[in-house]
């Protein structure tokens, strides 16, 4: 009898493969538009849950800036944050779904945004999680 995996052991070799084939990746996370982490590679769960619960606030900020658009839906597609050290990229990556990378100075932004548009593009069914009533997932 095959057992079915998980969404976080299906998703674990490709995130696994985004962070070695862009050098300088630190850490990659994918998680619920309420900040909640679904899968992890290279961060402590601590780490991945903090960075996750900080996306949720960055992608609100980032849809409520969007809105002010004329000739847009007001949804967030990509923040990027350059910061002393490194850069932090976050990317919709589904319905209510994110990917977050976080890497050092020396990254590669070109063949990251290209990489985390892949992979968004590979996994996105497996990244859209449905929306919650009362704590519980639909």
């Amino acid at each position: 009898m095959i057992q079915r995996q998980s969404n976080q052991t299906n998703m674990d070799w490709m995130l696994k493969d985004l962070a070695e084939g862009v050098p300088q990746t630190r850490n990659v996370v994918v998680l619920s538009a309420d900040g909640l982490r679904m899968a992890q590679y290279g961060a402590e769960t601590d780490t991945a849950d903090r960075l996750a619960a900080a996306c949720a606030g960055l992608q609100s900020l980032a849809a409520a800036v969007a809105s002010e658009l004329p000739h847009g839906d007001g949804r967030m597609r990509l923040v990027v944050i350059e910061m002393d050290g490194g850069f932090f990229y976050l990317m919709a990556a589904g319905s209510g779904a994110y990917l977050a990378v976080l890497a050092d100075q020396g990254v590669d932004a070109g063949l990251m945004g290209q990489r985390m548009r892949d992979l968004v593009l590979r996994i996105g069914e497996h990244l859209s999680t449905p929306p919650r009533h009362d704590g519980q997932t639909a």
